[in-house]
């Protein structure tokens, strides 16, 4: 059986999980170093949502089993189940946990606003997610699947069900920073420094003075960076450094990042991310 059950509560102090019984109305299928999973943390944590884990292991293979397949056909997470329904996609997951349950509201509450938060969220889904897996694959990846020897590396990338991400997965994996597309990844992460930096001068967080569902679904990539050893990236940007820090002193930030995520695959991520920065900063020489 895939599902190991778990349970997470935000309560004001600390934040500490607790034990739930099965069959508790709300369900989260993460995985913990999953991204897209650690945007629905953060709003469980913010509004102190109690909830029952079921964690799915993304490096053994559990979101191909067939009966995860059957709660999301895409093998992804996060997925939820509430009262006996559905929803996978993490920007829907979090607005509708931000809709559905009393706590600190995580939309602002004017329509301008909330497309303006919009707009962040629809950035992270359609440019900052895609560039997020090859950078990490490259960085980080790509040692351990080779330390496994060619017949396990050629087992990793035949496992993936979609033709095209097994080639992208091949060069990643062999070709490392010459792949095609790790350029073209770590120039959206430049241009996304540039663009929070800038909308930060004037304001505490992104979207005015009130945290949001926008600050929540940058959270993570930030953090991905930083766990990469590419924190030099904000170096002469001000205004996101002092949001990163924000966020960090928030209850929210080490339960929903950290508290899933194996110390050991956290210090692996920042030795692989230190030992490739000659390859980032020569790869940002040419895109400048």
């Amino acid at each position: 059986m895939f599902l190991r059950e778990q349970s997470g509560h935000g309560s004001a102090k600390g934040l500490q999980h607790v034990i739930a019984k099965r069959g508790r109305m709300l369900e989260v299928y993460h995985h913990g170093s999953s991204v897209c999973a650690a945007k629905v943390r953060l709003v469980l944590m913010e509004k102190q949502i109690e909830w029952t884990s079921r964690y799915v292991d993304l490096l053994a293979g559990e979101q191909f089993d067939p009966e995860y397949l059957k709660i999301n056909p895409r093998a992804a997470v996060p997925a939820i189940i509430h009262d006996g329904a559905v929803l996978t996609e993490s920007t829907l997951i979090c607005e509708y946990l931000d809709d559905a349950f009393p706590g600190a509201r995580l939309k602002p509450a004017a329509p301008l606003a909330q497309a303006r938060m919009r707009l962040w969220t629809k950035q992270v889904d359609e440019e900052i997610h895609p560039a997020t897996r090859p950078l990490t694959y490259v960085v980080t990846h790509r040692h351990a699947i080779l330390a496994r020897g060619e017949a396990a590396v050629e087992e990793h990338i035949a496992s993936d069900p979609h033709p095209a991400w097994r080639e992208r997965k091949r060069r990643w994996i062999y070709d490392g920073f010459g792949a095609p597309d790790v350029a073209l990844a770590l120039g959206t992460f430049v241009r996304l420094l540039q663009d929070m930096d800038r909308a930060l001068e004037g304001s505490e967080w992104l979207v005015g003075d009130s945290y949001t569902l926008a600050d929540g679904a940058l959270t993570p990539y930030a953090n991905r960076l930083e766990m990469l050893g590419l924190s030099e990236l904000w170096r002469d940007r001000p205004h996101f450094a002092r949001w990163f820090a924000a966020v960090k002193d928030r209850p929210s930030f080490a339960p929903a990042l950290f508290d899933y995520l194996p110390q050991e695959l956290r210090d692996r991520m920042l030795a692989d991310g230190q030992r490739a920065l000659p390859q980032v900063r020569e790869s940002l020489r040419r895109i400048a």
